[in-house]
């Protein structure tokens, strides 16, 4: 059954399923290019820094994308918040060279834009505990190196709650970080000016057990080899 939710699950990611267009669209299709990357990481035994009313966030209209980590800590599942806490957040840290909080930390990362691309971020339906989700990512044309070394681009694919403003006792709205994909890029062949090599990576991610599945939402970026964002995405369900 578990193979049969992949396999469904990143059908419908990529939209082969009639019926899963018909009763949901959720993909970055005509959205506006994000601008930066707004990570708060959240302690699992900050409680307050969850309701606070003062955490920081981006401007309305600053066009960033938004993820909420929540960090575990030595606590474990006696943290307040561990039921959303995810060893991923501790890998995300580590990525980028920061400390576990024990309240919330802010990490912005601007989109560069040095290299034109086209990306697209898409989920289907949840199906037993399991949504399929994918990204694309098509340079305009090779950049520099890469047909040295195409490993020097990464992506990450993040499944995300998003939490309304006012709702389970948050100030503001959220996206609850709840599953994630990272990977560097294998093309299989390295891309070159006249012929740029697409990239496109589907996956079935697991659902947890404390998610809303209607909140579902996807955010998707590629960064270079020093982690600098190049081009971003996130998905809106219509």
């Amino acid at each position: 059954m578990k193979n049969i939710a992949c396999t469904l699950g990143a059908l419908l990611a990529l939209g082969y399923v009639p019926i899963a267009a018909a009763q949901a669209s959720c993909s970055s299709d005509g959205t506006a290019p994000p601008i930066a990357v707004f990570e708060r990481f959240i302690s699992a035994d900050c409680e307050a820094c969850w309701s606070e009313t003062a955490t920081p966030a981006p401007s309305a209209a600053g066009g960033a994308v938004v993820l909420d980590w929540i960090v575990p800590t030595p606590a474990g599942e006696d943290a307040p918040l561990s039921a959303a806490a995810t060893s991923e957040a501790l890998a995300r840290l580590q990525a980028l060279g920061r400390a576990a909080p024990t309240t919330t930390d802010v990490f912005i990362s601007p989109v560069e834009g040095a290299l034109p691309a086209r990306i697209r971020v898409a989920h289907g339906l949840p199906f037993n505990d399991y949504v399929g989700a994918g990204l694309s990512f098509a340079p305009a044309h090779a950049p520099r190196g890469m047909a040295a070394a195409p490993g020097d681009l990464g992506l990450y694919l993040v499944l995300v709650e998003s939490v309304p403003a006012g709702a389970d006792g948050s100030a503001v709205a959220r996206n609850v970080v709840r599953a994630v994909f990272s990977a560097p890029w294998r093309p299989g062949g390295a891309p070159t000016a006249a012929r740029p090599l697409p990239w496109k990576e589907v996956r079935s991610m697991r659902i947890p057990d404390s998610t809303q599945p209607g909140r579902l939402r996807v955010l998707g970026w590629v960064h270079d080899a020093h982690g600098r964002v190049l081009a971003a995405a996130q998905s809106v369900c219509r």
